[in-house]
């Protein structure tokens, strides 16, 4: 989907699609109740660590790399076999999110390359910025077909302009936005669906929307399927109201799903301090 057109605010715009208000209202009350649990009073910092090593779990799951939690838990060395490197890398991109919420909303392009840099973990003269023309992709569990290098380029400029001019839509339909265009377009050689996921966890805590980090979609996304993600994702890429407000509701239902997570972790830990 295009994310440039004649609406002043085009998010705004996609917000009023059918079903999307009652998926942002159900996404709200969600993270309310998680953050309205008493353990968050005392214990935050210890629910936002485990939301982040779960998120990176879930994200890793999605890229081929479905490891135990335990397994990601006890792990120190990630630099052997394709799936640990996936799993390093999904870690180092979610303790990564948080420290560049203050550039996002001024630079989301030089966001999107740092979040490159961190994943890949290598100087190469392609990581770190887009794809120009004749390079490949390295995202094998996304079939669509890939836009060409112009048009990456141009539609990264659009994304960019909309989330430094900000916008009225919910923070659900900027996050489910962001996340679908980074994956509709790949824009970098490698890690594409671990950036995507991390700018949409970067949209959601900027937002206000979950400013301690404590409901990963991730999570939700893993919990969901990789059929259903790419389903999703495939309604997004058609560019229809319906397609593209089904992937705005996927992505809401992955946020409750990331909350009820963190819920259980809540009441496990409240469960040990009794």
């Amino acid at each position: 989907m295009s994310t440039t057109g004649a609406t002043a605010d085009p998010l705004a715009a996609l917000g009023a699609l059918p079903g999307v208000p009652e998926s942002v209202e159900s996404v709200r009350k969600a993270v309310d109740r998680v953050y309205g649990h008493r353990i968050m009073r005392r214990r935050s910092p210890a629910i936002t660590s485990e939301a982040a090593l779960r998120g990176a779990r879930g994200s890793a799951a999605l890229s081929g790399a479905d490891w135990a939690l335990e397994e990601v838990r006890r792990r120190t060395d990630f630099g052997g076999d394709d799936e640990a490197r996936v799993v390093g890398a999904a870690l180092r991109l979610t303790a990564e999110a948080g420290q560049l919420l203050s550039i996002w909303r001024q630079s989301p392009l030089r966001v999107l390359a740092r979040l490159h840099l961190v994943a890949a973990a290598r100087d190469e003269d392609r990581v770190g910025r887009p794809r120009q023309a004749g390079e490949d992709v390295e995202e094998p569990l996304v079939e669509l077909a890939l836009p060409s290098a112009a048009e990456v380029s141009g539609r990264l400029e659009g994304l960019a302009d909309l989330i430094i001019q900000g916008s009225s839509a919910p923070a659900l339909v900027t996050a489910a936005v962001v996340h679908g265009e980074l994956l509709a377009l790949r824009p970098f050689t490698s890690h594409n669906g671990l950036i995507a996921r991390t700018a949409e966890r970067i949209v959601l805590i900027g937002s206000g929307l979950d400013p301690k980090a404590i409901c990963p979609a991730e999570v939700g996304h893993a919990e969901l399927g990789r059929a259903a993600y790419l389903a999703a994702l495939e309604g997004y890429v058609s560019g229809t109201p319906d397609g593209v407000a089904a992937w705005i509701a996927h992505c809401g239902r992955a946020v409750e799903l990331g909350a009820r997570e963190s819920t259980a972790v809540c009441e496990a830990l409240q469960r040990g301090a009794a």
